[in-house]
């Protein structure tokens, strides 16, 4: 019923606009959106049909059947572009596939990356064409006081993801955005949470996930290292992770990580102070929110880099020596 359906309102669709009606005026009919706006995650591998529910489910008010069928007949369904979306006022059909697609030139974009710091981001939005830096003369406490959050440090709290915003937007825009974006994304990995993680609340989850994070860019791996971490913390130990340590090194590090600086305390050094740093060190993503959440089901309580991306897991003192002397000193 549905097929049918959808081939009978396409072929109406097709017959207003060759005869410049119907079709024509919805394309470019303006509509008003809610009070604040709305806010669309596109998320990577979505088609067009699901882009087109997630836009009418989103709040803007255009029929999910109907922005499919012009979707599709624009030529330009398999160019939309995965990211983070803000609409403020109106728009209308044309307006939001151009925005979709990357081809309004009214539009910019900023790509936040997965374990990029704060000050890696102040960076990226200083850089991003079309945007005001609103936020350049303000320290980062001022800032968060701005974006409703004083006294919260900014450290992780912005969700990595690519966002388009109108040229002329501030920054402050655009990272209230990536504020709340996290908070959504955070707060659905706290609400999924197994009982086999020892965190206590979602702000120790958003600190284990920025470390796991740092740790491995391999999907597959972020379970089972956070499965170490977790089991460390149950267990009163040292969580020893050498990017805590670079983070509380700050500008005086150097790219080479010693056993002096191993040994020098800080607040994020994790092996001179027991359990978790004090802020984020990172902003992490969807994948390893979750594994802080969600650790695999494993004993391990060490981990060392194999030299291919993949990290070799033990769960005893001696199994992690002969897997440190075969990956790291090659015997």
């Amino acid at each position: 019923m549905r097929t049918w359906f959808l081939r009978v309102l396409t072929l109406l669709f097709c017959l207003a606009l060759a005869g410049g009606g119907v079709g024509v005026w919805w394309v470019g009919r303006v509509v008003e959106l809610p009070p604040g706006g709305v806010e669309l995650e596109v998320e990577p591998g979505m088609g067009a049909r699901q882009v087109a529910v997630l836009v009418n489910q989103s709040g803007v008010p255009f029929n999910a059947d109907a922005l499919y069928l012009w979707f599709r007949m624009s030529g330009q369904s398999r160019r939309i572009l995965a990211g983070s979306y803000g609409f403020e006022n109106t728009i209308t059909p044309w307006q939001l596939l151009g925005k979709l697609t990357g081809s309004d030139v009214s539009v910019g974009s900023v790509t936040l990356v997965e374990g990029w710091n704060f000050r890696q981001v102040r960076q990226a939005l200083a850089a991003a064409e079309g945007l005001k830096p609103v936020s350049k003369s303000l320290s980062d406490a001022d800032l968060m006081t701005m974006l409703g959050r004083p006294g919260v440090p900014p450290e992780g709290r912005f969700f990595p993801d690519t966002y388009s915003y109108p040229r002329g937007t501030s920054d402050t825009k655009v990272l209230q955005r990536a504020l709340r974006a996290m908070d959504k994304r955070l707060e659905a990995a706290w609400a999924a949470r197994t009982s086999r993680t020892a965190l206590t609340s979602p702000d120790e989850a958003l600190i284990l996930a920025s470390i796991i994070e740092k740790e491995t860019g391999r999907v597959a791996d972020q379970g089972q290292i956070s499965a170490v971490f977790n089991n460390r913390l149950f267990l009163g130990m040292r969580l020893q992770t050498d990017p805590t340590v670079i983070y509380g090194l700050g500008p005086h590090f150097n790219g080479n990580l010693h056993k002096s600086d191993l040994q020098s305390d800080t607040p994020f050094n994790t092996y001179t102070r027991a359990g978790l740093p004090p802020t984020p060190i990172a902003m992490p993503g969807r994948t390893a929110l979750l594994a802080a959440v969600q650790p695999a089901q494993s004993k391990a309580l060490y981990f060392v880099a194999r030299g291919d991306g993949s990290s070799q897991f033990s769960a005893t003192l001696e199994e992690h020596n002969r897997a440190v002397d075969t990956y790291q000193r090659k015997k």
